[in-house]
């Protein structure tokens, strides 16, 4: 029952929602049977009152009712205290509701009872955990979530919290500790989880100014997981800020070979180092190799700045071509061969490239989606805000389909 009443109000999930009233429905006829028969044989009446006022609790549930539902579990309670079922539904429903003190007070009553069962009054603390959680007390949610788990390591709900708990606080020591007890218990690879964990700890020593424990830690998240983007561009980072601008551009490149749909986002970094080696003719060859390898329209038009700022115009031009070939809304793409036309000189063809580029505004061609839960975040994010999950959030393409981040 606990368990049931908390998919409902938590998760959002609504496709077996019928199913499970349905199986509660029944579930809870042949209990009040049970009890009934039971009763007779001892002499005693088992009254169905408190029992009806559940039933109608859970038909205003059906009917997003909520407050009708709390009244009509309410009047059960009254009637009946022994009933946990419905002292967990109510705890839900103030939950759900925003209501987060009376919430508190109903999990710390179900705990509180003497003869209760070890097993529910264990849901009864991951549930006061989740109650603390909702109203923002992170470190009393933290703290609720760990009691649960000192009583029942393999509790992986409770394990899930306290991991998302540490990733929101930045604890990533701490998180990615928690991580490795999950993979004790989940089946799969959980190596992309503990890379990200591991690039926040190399961040954090970066900020303390500690570069040598964040390149041991971005070194350590790249052999963990190969194509940990984020840990090639920190890590390059750091060896450009030392001057190394060879190891850093070696660093970079990996994110070409290993994921190659991130590409875009080493394409600046990699000019910069070049720059600063005074050749960038390397700049060139890689670009020419890039656009060969991906054929994207994030490296046709890095090649066409590279060839733009080296005066070939027309290898430009044809770069920027290229590039809205593939993705006709890119409309960064539209405004620098505007840009272009307009420097040659040629008036009337950079008006056309740009009345092209209006109709094009409202059509970002950056676009992230994430594919667990759909979110569109404005900027690629490693973890997705909504759901939390990591490494889900890939680019869409100018036809609307993802491009799948593998």
């Amino acid at each position: 029952m606990q368990s049931l009443w908390q998919w409902l109000f938590e998760t959002g999930h609504q496709q077996t929602f019928l199913a499970a009233i349905v199986a509660l429905g029944l579930g809870l006829i042949i209990g009040w049977g049970v009890r009934r028969d039971r009763g007779l044989r001892l002499g005693k009446a088992i009254p169905d009152k408190g029992d009806k006022s559940f039933f109608k609790g859970i038909q205003y549930i059906l009917s997003n009712d909520h407050d009708q539902a709390i009244e009509e579990f309410t009047k059960s309670v009254q009637i009946n205290s022994d009933t946990i079922e419905t002292y967990v539904a109510l705890g839900n429903l103030y939950r759900s509701k925003g209501d987060i003190d009376r919430a508190i007070r109903i999990r710390q009553n179900i705990i509180l009872r003497p003869t209760i069962d070890e097993q529910i009054a264990l849901q009864a603390l991951f549930d006061l955990g989740m109650d603390y959680r909702k109203g923002g007390f992170l470190n009393r949610a933290l703290s609720t979530f760990q009691k649960v788990v000192q009583k029942d390591p393999a509790k992986l709900k409770a394990l899930q919290e306290i991991e998302k708990i540490y990733e929101e606080l930045k604890d990533w020591e701490n998180a990615f500790r928690t991580r490795q007890k999950i993979a004790r218990l989940i089946k799969g690879s959980h190596d992309h989880i503990l890379a990200h964990h591991l690039v926040g700890m190399g961040k954090t020593h970066q900020q303390k100014g500690d570069i040598n424990k964040a390149t041991t830690f971005f070194n350590r998240a790249i052999s963990t997981h190969k194509e940990c983007v984020d840990a090639y561009l920190h890590l390059g980072d750091l060896y450009f800020a030392k001057r190394d601008y060879k190891k850093a551009i070696s660093i970079w490149k990996e994110v070409v070979e290993n994921v190659p749909q991130f590409t875009f986002l080493a394409y600046r970094r990699l000019e910069g180092a070049y720059a600063k080696m005074e050749n960038l003719k390397p700049v060139e060859n890689f670009l020419k190799e890039c656009s060969e390898l991906n054929s994207d329209a994030f490296t046709h038009l890095a090649l066409a700045r590279y060839l733009y700022n080296e005066n070939d115009i027309e290898g430009a031009l044809r770069e920027i071509s290229s590039a809205l070939d593939l993705a006709p809304t890119f409309w960064e793409a539209r405004r620098f061969k505007g840009e272009i036309l307009l420097t040659q000189g040629k008036k009337e063809e950079a008006l056309s490239a740009y009345r092209e580029l209006i109709q094009d505004l409202s059509i970002p061609y950056l676009r992230f989606q994430c594919k667990q839960c759909g979110f569109m975040p404005k900027e690629l994010q490693w973890q997705c805000p909504q759901c939390k999950n990591w490494d889900t959030i890939d680019l869409i393409d100018s036809g609307g389909a993802l491009v799948k981040n593998t």
